[in-house]
């Protein structure tokens, strides 16, 4: 049967497939918004302990998660991941910069006369939190305002800046979508240890928290809304495939998918309501509602970009440059034999899903941290 679908329905199908997984990833920054959070929640040295090893069962999860989106990206759409990791290479060698700082900290925060002391450590993790977030956010709004490349005829790029692609944080409607994904994250790392922490003190100013960042979030939230409906967007003649910039592009890929609309509006009501039963009701279970309404709101953004002819990495500096999940992907062969491997992440989804529930069967205390030698 998954032999017998042809090379488009199979672009759809992996364009999905890695839309999913990064919006999971984007789901998962509960933990690197925590971790932005330890500097100003956690009181003296017990409560930045309870809030790391809140955050050390998950980091790693996360982490996978960020790496296996870029390898279902590399394994599906090759030459985006070639462009894109090859041209731009200095905002992703910063990105994986924070998440190398990120491990190191956790591994050695608590060691015995480590090397830079734990205040370092805690340091280096708010800057993958904030910086790395950022700059994470910035490379997705590149999706919609293009990125200074120009491919040759053998498909090899020239970088038209030498930041290598730190120049997309000079973009505002960039800047304002990645300082979106910060605050966010930071909301939802509060929801998350007012359901994993048991201290009645951190948990309120969590609470607060959640609260509080998410008002921040708003303003680059709509700035990022409307920017999509009132934008020129990238487009491809269906009949040449010829790039063009085209008015309210990207009004007209919501307005044309309901799909997406549809996405995108029970996301957001999803996550307001994430916010309004942690901070109003006093409730516990917020970052169940914040998480899937991440989720679908990450598929949104992803959808917009890749669907409806529109090249999701577009070129700013070379029209005809632009890459879009037709152009870009793998051969009809190699696409075919992902598809019958990706039958199997369903399993690992629930695998993972069973192993979090054990992790979270109750919530973690001062004192399961203080009597555990192996506490990060």
């Amino acid at each position: 049967m998954i032999g017998q679908l042809d090379l488009s329905t199979l672009q759809h199908i992996w364009w999905i497939i890695a839309s999913l997984v990064g919006s999971l990833f984007l789901f998962l920054t509960f933990v690197q918004g925590g971790q932005t959070l330890l500097l100003t929640l956690a009181s003296g040295d017990d409560e930045k302990s309870l809030v790391v090893n809140s955050l050390g069962t998950k980091w790693e999860i996360t982490f996978t998660t960020l790496v296996l989106f870029g390898g279902a990206l590399f394994a599906a759409f090759p030459k985006f991941y070639a462009t894109s990791f090859g041209g731009a290479y200095w905002v992703w060698m910063l990105i994986l910069f924070t998440f190398i700082i990120q491990a190191v900290s956790y591994e050695f925060r608590k060691k015995p006369n480590n090397l830079l002391g734990t205040p370092v450590y805690d340091t280096f993790l708010f800057i993958n939190g904030s910086v790395g977030i950022l700059l994470i956010g910035t490379a997705v709004g590149t999706f919609f305002t293009g990125s200074a490349f120009v491919l040759n005829e053998y498909n090899q790029v020239t970088w038209q800046t030498p930041f290598r692609g730190l120049e997309a944080a000079l973009n505002f409607f960039n800047l304002s979508l990645g300082l979106f994904l910060v605050f966010l994250a930071r909301s939802l790392g509060g929801m998350y240890f007012v359901n994993n922490i048991d201290h009645n003190k951190l948990t309120e100013k969590c609470r607060r928290s959640v609260w509080v960042n998410f008002l921040v979030s708003l303003p680059f939230l709509l700035y990022v809304l409307v920017s999509l409906i009132v934008m020129k967007g990238f487009a491809i003649h269906a009949e040449t495939g010829e790039v063009f910039m085209q008015k309210g592009k990207y009004l007209m890929n919501l307005i044309g998918n309901p799909v997406i609309v549809t996405l995108l509006a029970i996301g957001l009501i999803l996550v307001i309501y994430g916010v309004v039963v942690t901070y109003l009701q006093r409730k516990d279970h917020g970052i169940w509602f914040g998480g899937v309404g991440t989720v679908l709101v990450g598929l949104a953004i992803f959808f917009l970009a890749g669907f409806n002819n529109t090249p999701f990495y577009p070129s700013s500096f070379d029209l005809q440059s632009s890459l879009s999940i037709a152009n870009a992907s793998s051969s009809h062969y190699t696409l075919t034999a992902m598809t019958y491997i990706a039958l199997a992440v369903p399993f690992v989804l629930g695998y993972i899903a069973y192993v979090w529930k054990l992790m979270n069967a109750r919530k973690l205390t001062l004192t399961d941290v203080i009597n555990d030698d192996k506490a990060y």
